[in-house]
């Protein structure tokens, strides 16, 4: 890493599905920890996750290998053919990507849940209000496995004129989340705290970096 908020997201000669989740290419990955709350306040260990993220020809990877002690908040009615809207009011994990470092205030929003299901937002924060594309559709895929102690969620993003294929050394503005448990005892994880009153993520002054080594 190029310092703490830098993710170095490894070139992958092999172009991942988001099924892969046990490929050994994710080895290779630099691992990203998430232990953190939005304040800033660390977050028990049975919430703490861990990302990686590669990147090929194709598309952009990202895997997330998540602690699992508690009841998943998850839908007893899953859909994993189209996005779903709300996804976000359970357990879940999130990356949002500003592919242009000169306008971290227009990035994109994916989420995917431990039932495989997913959503895919195209986002503009201004300072009094947020707009959202809530047709945006990116070709996102997304897997899952729910396991005793731990969740493995991944998500393939493709490259298109959305989203353009970085060059080699190219840096763009982002940040990884996990939502988990409900109620009071409802948990906001960011790998860059967004240090805000309320639990929030949509504050792109917090974005970290990545770069595409």
């Amino acid at each position: 890493m190029d310092n703490p908020a830098t993710i170095e997201v490894r070139h992958s000669q092999t172009d991942l599905t988001a099924a892969s989740l046990d490929h050994s290419e994710w080895r290779k990955a630099t691992p990203v920890n998430i232990t953190l709350y939005w304040s800033g306040a660390e977050a028990p260990q049975g919430r703490h996750a861990e990302a990686r993220l590669l990147w090929s020809e194709e598309a952009l990877c990202v895997r997330y290998v998540c602690n699992h002690t508690e009841p998943l908040v998850v839908s007893s009615s899953a859909q994993t053919k189209k996005n779903t809207l709300g996804l976000w009011d359970r357990d879940v994990c999130e990356i949002f990507i500003a592919p242009d470092p000169n306008a971290p205030e227009r990035y994109f929003e994916f989420e995917a849940a431990p039932t495989g299901e997913w959503i895919d937002l195209a986002i503009h924060t201004m300072p009094d209000k947020r707009e959202t594309d809530w047709e945006f559709h990116s070709g996102m895929t997304a897997a899952a496995r729910a396991q005793k102690v731990r969740v493995i969620i991944a998500m393939r993003i493709p490259w298109d004129h959305w989203i353009h294929k970085p060059q080699k050394g190219e840096r763009w503005r982002a940040n990884l989340f996990r939502c988990v448990g409900s109620g009071a005892a409802r948990g906001y994880l960011a790998w860059q705290p967004t240090h805000t009153p309320e639990p929030a993520f949509h504050v792109p002054s917090a974005f970290g970096w990545l770069r595409f080594a």
